[in-house]
């Protein structure tokens, strides 16, 4: 079943959709894990916001179609970063989430978070990242033996770190939202932003009045400001969920190429084993079945039945793998962004909400130059946003000469490409992604596509 296994056992939460123009402090744009949660803590110290969601559901976008992993084991993170930024991203990301079970979050649990190889390189690299551990003071575990049926040259584990279910978790914090005052609201979507007099209107012609704005909506819907649209690539990956017999204690997640994620969940009292991997640009290699062949996998290496629930994922990648959080730029202080979290959103999403919180309360928070949206870093970005350019650009020619029936995006005019396996219209320049009707899955774009002038039917 193409659906995610996150899905399958939820009651939404019902909200309605603005039906007349709004005025308030903060207005937030995006009801996923990172809207949401910072719509809570705002809220909560008084704030006056606004949540818009342009989805029937709340978290039914990137949210729902993660992992379900809450860890401060980003991928080799830390031997990438000096020894000042690492400490401050893993005390970021570790008050976070202990912040959170605080509030009894519902489908939250403890798991050790394991990064894993099985090739002679990849155990180098796991040592290089041990070391960097220790010179941060960060506990871990170093170890051969797990409990994978898979023959690992070493596996490097930290204790204490969670899972989640993120559908259950996001609709928790959209309850204590309410309840702290916050105005929450599905089926809007944003179609035009007036920076200078601080309003948004909606498909419906209401206008949204605000005093700061952030955008949550995973690809920022006011992307050129800044140039962030050249500074955020889209990259997409995809996960199965099969039954199995018990569930395992650890989250895992393999640093070779290609990279693999496993974990297990319980579902209805159904114990779920959880394998993903593949990754490539959103938009492209469209004709490969990567679900086959995930499942011949979880089939060959695992012995389990072929996978009940299949799903894909994406994810904003920055130039140095860490988010953009914050003020967009040092001469505007009423537009706020939260994205780029190289697919480590769910705690990516919490950080964001603490520093989110601390910068419209004018609290100094030590984190705020790490994950600022103009931090600096002139030789590595401009040669990811030359980079990312040009990609863009071949795309958008390239589209108009293979692909001339193919439906125009209506984000910025780039032909989509029609993906077999998921059904849907896929745009390669900024990820859009629109049903075989051609309506939107996931923005940028905010309009529909107009199959009936493509003259291309499915």
């Amino acid at each position: 079943m193409k659906q995610s296994l996150w899905l399958s056992d939820q009651q939404p939460i019902s909200a309605p959709s603005v039906q007349q123009s709004i005025t308030c402090d903060i207005c937030i744009v995006g009801g996923g894990i990172s809207g949401i949660y910072s719509a809570y803590l705002l809220a909560k110290q008084g704030f006056s916001v606004v949540l818009i969601e342009g989805l029937s559901h709340f978290a039914n976008g990137t949210t729902a179609y993660s992992t379900g992993k809450l860890t401060t084991q980003h991928q080799l993170i830390y031997s990438k970063l000096s020894l000042e930024d690492g400490l401050l991203y893993y005390k970021a990301n570790r008050q976070a989430i202990e912040q959170v079970v605080e509030q009894n979050p519902e489908s939250f649990s403890r798991a050790t978070s394991f990064l894993y190889s099985t090739t002679k390189l990849g155990k180098e690299q796991l040592t290089e990242e041990a070391k960097r551990y220790e010179q941060l003071g960060i506990p871990y575990i170093a170890t051969k033996d797990t409990e994978l049926s898979l023959s690992i040259e070493l596996a490097l584990g930290i204790k204490d770190e969670a899972q989640i279910n993120p559908v259950a978790f996001t609709n928790h914090f959209a309850s204590l939202a309410r309840k702290h005052g916050a105005e929450l609201y599905l089926n809007t979507r944003i179609t035009s932003i007036d920076l200078k007099k601080r309003h948004l209107l909606t498909s419906l012609a209401h206008s949204i009045h605000y005093k700061k704005l952030i955008l949550c909506t995973h690809y920022p819907i006011e992307a050129i400001k800044n140039l962030t649209m050249l500074k955020l690539q889209i990259s997409r990956s995809y996960l199965t969920a099969t039954k199995c017999n018990e569930l395992l204690e650890g989250q895992y997640l393999s640093i070779d190429t290609p990279g693999r994620t496993i974990r297990t969940a319980s579902i209805d009292g159904n114990p779920y084993f959880i394998y993903g991997g593949y990754s490539h640009i959103a938009g492209t290699n469209s004709e490969v079945n990567y679900y086959e062949s995930l499942q011949q996998e979880v089939q060959a290496l695992f012995e389990l039945p072929a996978p009940s629930f299949c799903w894909d994922a994406q994810d904003m990648m920055t130039f140095d793998q860490i988010p953009f959080i914050g003020q967009v730029n040092h001469t505007d202080d009423s537009l706020y962004i939260a994205t780029g979290f190289n697919k480590w959103g769910l705690s990516s999403s919490l950080v964001a909400g603490q520093l989110l919180c601390d910068l419209l309360k004018g609290i100094k928070n030590p984190t705020s130059d790490l994950f600022s949206p103009s931090r600096s870093n002139f030789g590595k970005a401009l040669y990811f946003m030359l980079q990312n350019g040009s990609f863009i650009s071949k795309e958008f020619i390239k589209g108009y000469l293979t692909r001339r029936d193919a439906p125009r995006c209506t984000h910025l005019g780039c032909k989509t490409r029609w993906n077999e396996n998921d059904e849907t219209w896929d745009c390669p320049c900024h990820g859009s992604r629109y049903n075989k009707e051609g309506q939107v899955i996931e923005g940028p774009a905010v309009y529909p596509l107009d199959i009936k002038k493509s003259g291309h039917s499915t």
